[in-house]
């Protein structure tokens, strides 16, 4: 199973917005050039973003994103089930459109479903604010490395 890259951008633009976080929103603009992501792609996911309630837009002059509630309470599922269609690990087990023909029948049923399970359960053990944390303590040790006391 792959997760597409809306799932992996929207969860390293928040990443990338909850370490630059302060008294002030976030650009759009700022994050795209930070993380080398297409300026129209972000705005396409921080629309969606809003819409599930992960950030929230402050608009006119230095306007931008801010998180809708503290990166602790914001878990990894959530993020990717704001920009994603589904988490599930084959089209059958897709909610609402049951196109398993051999449901009742099929022996691998029972994997794909307990493989999804394992998956939610491990996105939803995530919050923003940990891996905002192992981002930082990374940073920290790349720039000890390299000589760089920024």
């Amino acid at each position: 199973m792959r997760l597409s890259t809306k799932a992996q951008y929207a969860v390293r633009a928040m990443v990338s917005l909850n370490l630059t976080v302060g008294d002030a929103p976030v650009s759009i603009r700022e994050i795209s050039e930070r993380e080398e992501i297409s300026l129209s792609y972000l705005e396409q996911l921080f629309v969606k973003l809003r819409r599930g309630n992960i950030v929230n837009s402050v608009r006119g002059p230095g306007g931008g994103y801010v998180l809708a509630r503290s990166a602790d309470q914001i878990r990894v599922d959530q993020i990717i089930d704001s920009v994603e269609e589904t988490l599930v690990p084959v089209s059958c087990l897709d909610e609402g459109q049951c196109s398993c023909l051999n449901d009742t029948r099929c022996v691998t049923h029972g994997v794909w479903q307990g493989l999804g399970e394992r998956i939610r359960q491990f996105l939803a053990s995530m919050t923003l604010a940990d891996l905002t944390e192992e981002a930082r303590q990374k940073n920290s040790n790349f720039n000890a490395v390299i000589g760089d006391d920024r």
